[in-house]
């Protein structure tokens, strides 16, 4: 019911549904505060009007409400940061999934589009080194490695599938962008030189739109041409063997 009357956008991931409840959760008490806060400046407008108070009191306020008001508010607040907000981040950062179950996909963000890396059927990527990257190779694949063989590339096209933990390791070819899905309800910032890990598990298929959440220069907008696809775990194998098959082997360098 709150969901809709604050039009929140569609949640697609497992934890999506915790961070609306915390921004529910926040709408209340700020709800409950401008209720309360309005109430208390047309009491003070009335009580203190001019016809009723001709004569300044220059003592000012003698009780201590206001201070235990604060304090109240403060607590809330304390709890809201602590019990809800610190865990919430702690199991996001923190607690990526591990093990054969997982699904991995590295995500390179570039002045003007995301590129996705897949490590194929074999679930397991090729060894990768920073003097290797270049126009041609944006994920810096250390050639001639076996692992890396069956690994293929998208160009503004991911994939995750349905019901499975995906770890998305986040990084920049250029400048500081920031890889937001809405829909999952993540957004982490890519930076050149470092891989940044963050986790989602996709429960809603469809097709979601990718947004950069840092203005990364003229072309900032063409962030948005990237979309992510939620589809069934065997519609998802299937994609995975058909693009490892016939774009394995291929550079890494695309628009």
């Amino acid at each position: 019911m709150f969901e809709k009357l604050l039009s929140l956008p569609v949640v697609a991931s497992e934890h999506g549904k915790d961070v609306d409840a915390f921004i529910i959760y926040i709408h209340w008490l700020m709800g409950f505060l401008f209720v309360i806060w309005m109430a208390y400046f047309l009491y003070v407008l009335w009580r203190f009007r001019a016809s009723k108070n001709p004569k300044a009191d220059h003592v000012g306020v003698r009780s201590h409400a206001s201070s235990w008001l604060e304090g109240v508010v403060a607590l809330i607040e304390a709890v809201l940061l602590l019990a809800f907000a610190i865990p919430m981040w702690a199991k996001i950062v923190d607690q990526a999934p591990e093990g054969p179950e997982t699904n991995n996909v590295r995500v390179m963000a570039q002045q003007f589009g995301w590129n996705f890396m897949y490590p194929g059927p074999d679930k397991t990527f090729g060894a990768q080194d920073l003097e290797f990257v270049t126009s041609d190779n944006k994920f810096g694949q250390v050639p001639d490695d076996e692992s890396g063989a069956d690994d293929f590339f998208t160009y503004n096209d991911l994939r995750v599938p349905a019901g499975k933990a995906t770890v998305f390791q986040i990084s920049s070819l250029d400048v500081i962008h920031s890889f937001k899905v809405i829909a999952l309800r993540i957004c982490q910032d890519a930076i050149p030189g470092l891989s940044i890990p963050t986790w989602a598990t996709p429960l809603k298929e469809g097709r979601y739109q990718i947004n950069c959440a840092q203005l990364c220069g003229n072309g900032h907008t063409s962030m948005t041409l990237g979309f992510m696809t939620v589809e069934s775990p065997e519609a998802f194998d299937a994609w995975v063997a058909e693009k490892a098959l016939t774009t394995a082997g291929e550079d890494a360098g695309f628009e």
